[in-house]
């Protein structure tokens, strides 16, 4: 049997991490969808899908499963999003996701779609670890070491940073 599960991976952390485990021991191989892959160099998006390819690849090697990393475009229309996935992907039997639309858009496909509990969310989220990157603060122990390493090659963390500036002057 075959998994798929989808994520921006801005950057992949450790609760993503820890989710493609709990896959890995539910089936045979694992499809992770690089979500939004057109986009980048945004405070939401800052890496290119090539980045997070490589994030993704090199922080799952390790497991005991084939794990198939594809790049998926956003389709700006939820009613054919399902085949627009399937059509990028390798067939897979399950999907795997806590997101709502994402859930609710696979089930009207008849797609089986498993949840996870989230894993230490309160800390293991995109928006938060890029903040922590913005303001200088810890976050290296919050992704794998991989994703540190791959970030650190393509200076990322001043990417980051600098994109998160304005020229607007601060007393406006």
């Amino acid at each position: 049997m075959r998994g798929f599960y989808i994520g921006r991976y801005q950057p992949f952390h450790n609760g993503h991490q820890h989710m493609v485990e709990e896959i890995a021991e539910e089936v045979d191989e694992i499809v992770l969808g690089i979500g939004s892959a057109g986009d980048s160099h945004s405070t939401r998006n800052p890496f290119t899908a090539g980045e997070r390819v490589m994030m993704v690849t090199k922080a799952v090697s390790d497991l005991s499963v084939p794990t198939y990393v594809v790049p998926i475009e956003d389709l700006d229309r939820n009613s054919v999003w399902v085949s627009h996935v399937q059509s990028m992907t390798p067939r897979f039997d399950v999907a795997y996701s806590n997101n709502p639309l994402v859930i609710r858009l696979f089930e009207e496909a008849d797609v089986e779609v498993r949840r996870s509990p989230m894993f230490r969310r309160d800390v293991l989220e995109g928006t938060e670890l890029r903040e922590r990157i913005i303001h200088g603060r810890d976050w290296e122990d919050l992704v794998p070491d991989a994703v540190v390493d791959v970030i650190e090659e393509i200076d990322g963390a001043e990417r980051v940073r600098r994109i998160a500036q304005t020229d607007t002057p601060v007393d406006q």
